[in-house]
């Protein structure tokens, strides 16, 4: 259609990155507003029936703008599922290192943090390990952090006063069932969105060094100094 003699030209098209009309989500920035609103949209609504598109929108972005940050969904979940094991390997490494504190303080320590972490959110992002998505090869960086995680958990066991005569296969297995026991609250925080975080990272702590076959009273000792040790770290 022409236009009329006298009329004002039309505005050109803005040229750029395409921003959201609205505030990013929550106040995050761009791309933390993507991942904060994945979480809560993987997690309500599960992955599969998730689109890149819902996503955007309750992040407060148009689409295209989400691509400056993430590739698309599988990234998305990348990010997410390393986002809740790298804290935890970072502490872990600390703690390996650690020079003044008792094998069991150590392993302890890690337990508390490790189930501190996995509960701390809003949502449930645990439980998306559970994602048979999750084992194609995008997410290789994922498994490769938890499995040096698990490998942290058992050099520390190793370390214990209780692991000096046990055969080597039991203390794998030993390593087996501690781990175990920690990831298990996603299957607890399942049935229950809303634990108490802090008993329950206790809890699973104290029930670690059970297993691993430290006695009542070196576990006693254990936890203070180990949430001592975690207070230290975190001050440094």
């Amino acid at each position: 259609m022409s236009t009329t003699a006298g009329a004002a030209p039309a505005p050109r098209a803005r040229v750029g990155r395409p921003r959201a009309q609205g505030p990013v989500a929550d106040g995050l920035a761009p791309r933390d507003g993507v991942l904060a609103a994945a979480a809560e949209l993987f997690t309500r609504h599960g992955y599969g029936a998730t689109t890149t598109r819902a996503i955007a929108e309750r992040a407060g972005l148009r689409q295209a703008s989400m691509y400056h940050y993430f590739a698309g969904k599988e990234d998305i979940l990348a990010a997410l599922l390393e986002g809740t094991v790298r804290p935890s390997l970072d502490l872990a490494r600390a703690l390996v290192a650690h020079p003044s504190a008792t094998a069991e303080a150590r392993l302890w320590a890690l337990c508390r943090a490790d189930v501190a972490l996995l509960c701390g959110g809003p949502h449930n992002l645990g439980a998306l390990y559970l994602l048979p998505e999750v084992a194609a090869e995008r997410f290789a960086a994922f498994h490769r952090v938890r499995a040096e995680l698990k490998s942290s958990y058992r050099e520390l066991l190793a370390a214990t006063d209780a692991a000096a005569a046990v055969p080597a296969a039991e203390l794998e297995l030993r390593a087996d069932l501690v781990f175990g026991l920690i990831e298990g609250v996603i299957l607890i925080r399942r049935q229950d969105p809303d634990p108490s975080a802090p008993a329950l990272a206790v809890a699973a702590a104290d029930g670690a060094l059970r297993l691993s076959g430290t006695p009542e009273p070196v576990l006693a000792a254990a936890a203070a100094q180990g949430a001592a040790l975690l207070d230290t770290l975190r001050a440094g």
